[in-house]
Order: C-alpha cells, then structure tokens, then sequence
C-alpha cells in the first residue's frame, strides 16, 4: 500500500509540476491523434455519409467488411502498416518507418472505420427520415448526403470526438510502427507499459493519469453535445407547435 501511495503522490507532483518529460509525452500523444483523426474524419465522413445515402449492389458485402474492420486488433493494423512502410515494403521508399508519420498513418487507418461505419449510421437514420421528401424537391445522392449529413452535424461531432478517444487510447499499432523512441515517437499509452516494465511506476502512473482525464473530458463533451442537440431539436418541436 504504501509503495502505490508513493507512487501516487510522486504522480501527482509530476503532474501538478508540470514536469517537462511528461509534458513532451502528452503533447505528443495529442498531436499523433489531432493528426490521424483530422485524417481519417476528411475521408471517413465523407465515404460515411455516400454510404448512408446510395444504393448500389454489394452493398450489404461492404457493410459487413466495413463492421469487420471494427473489431481488427490494433496490433494487426500496425502490422500492415509496418509491411508496408518497411524497406522491402511498396511504400519504403517514404522512409516513415519508426517516424512520426508512420504512427499518424497507423492511428488514422485505424479510426477510419469507427468513423466511417458511425456516419454511415448517422446518415442512413436522417435518410429514412428526410431523405424521400429531398429526394421529390430533385436532390440526387451526392447532395442528399451533403444536406442530411449537415443537418446531423452536432451527432456527428459526437463521431469525431469518439474517433479521437479511440486513437488517443491505442497502443499497439504506434508502438510497432513508431518504435517508442524517446524524445520522438513515445507516447503516453507506449510509455505507460515501458515505464511499467522498467519499474517507473511514477511516470506511467501520472501518464495514466492524464490519459483518463483526456478521455474524462472527451465524455463531458460528448453528454454535453448530446444535451445540446436534445434542448434544440425540444426547442424546434416547441415552436412549430405554436
């Protein structure tokens, strides 16, 4: 008990300290995840939203792909992108292996299908609502998708802050492809199960730390752009009744 109380308060100091190391650690880990989600959100909602909308043969194939790539274990995303990254891999001319692209690249590979399949959700939901009477004002697919993803887009903001939870808690594939390197490519979920291994328990305690203040935060925004999204669309229904 008193080794973990130790610990905890060493955390603490580190914390309250701003201590540069960690900073750096948390800093980054920030950014990696700015990166990939900023990433993957381009392309993922945009596919997302053209997948809620069209109707195409094949489709139900794709959709059952895309939800198999839900549940694809980080480690195997790093793996691919390892291969792919590596010398005899068909992008080791980039040089990215054990870079700081390498793990944007790794992160946003694997939140794109979160972010693909919870828009196309989103999308396909206000499409069985609204999407009949755009399509008699002579709206085609591609602006369907524009309009309804537009007007869904406080849920949608929902999708990206739950994308930037996934990237930001993931340790596998940044640390096959990204090597944990101090000072360049270490971040906090990497430097939690070092510092652990090594017996820092302080460090990787603080790190923890953090790590669930991060996704503490990304929760109180979610319920908060929930409740906005209920009082508006409340405060909608209230005036057209009168």
């Amino acid at each position: 008990m008193t080794s973990f109380t130790d610990s905890a308060a060493t955390a603490l100091h580190l914390i309250f300290s701003l201590d540069s190391m960690l900073m750096a650690i948390v800093a980054r880990s920030l950014w990696v995840s700015v990166c990939a989600c900023a990433v993957a959100c381009a392309l993922g909602l945009v596919l997302g939203a053209a997948l809620g909308v069209l109707r195409f043969s094949g489709r139900a194939a794709l959709l059952a792909l895309l939800n198999t790539f839900l549940a694809v274990p980080s480690v195997v995303v790093g793996l691919v992108v390892y291969l792919l990254l590596s010398r005899g891999g068909p992008l080791g001319f980039l040089g990215w292996l054990f870079s700081f692209k390498a793990m944007v690249l790794a992160q946003a590979l694997l939140v794109l299908p979160v972010v693909m399949a919870l828009t196309r959700q989103v999308v396909e939901d206000a499409q069985g609502l609204h999407g009949e009477q755009l399509q008699s004002l002579g709206a085609g697919a591609l602006l369907r998708s524009l309009l309804l993803a537009w007007d869904e887009r406080h849920a949608l903001l929902t999708v990206v802050l739950a994308a930037f939870g996934r990237a930001i808690s993931e340790v596998g594939a940044v640390m096959i492809v990204g090597g944990n390197i101090d000072g360049f490519t270490r971040v906090m979920t990497t430097a939690i199960a070092l510092e652990t291994s090594k017996g820092d328990l302080p460090l990787a305690l603080g790190l923890g730390l953090v790590l669930l203040l991060v996704v503490l935060l990304l929760n109180v925004l979610v319920a908060l752009l929930r409740r906005w999204r209920e009082q508006g669309s409340f405060a909608v229904q209230l005036g057209l009744s009168r």
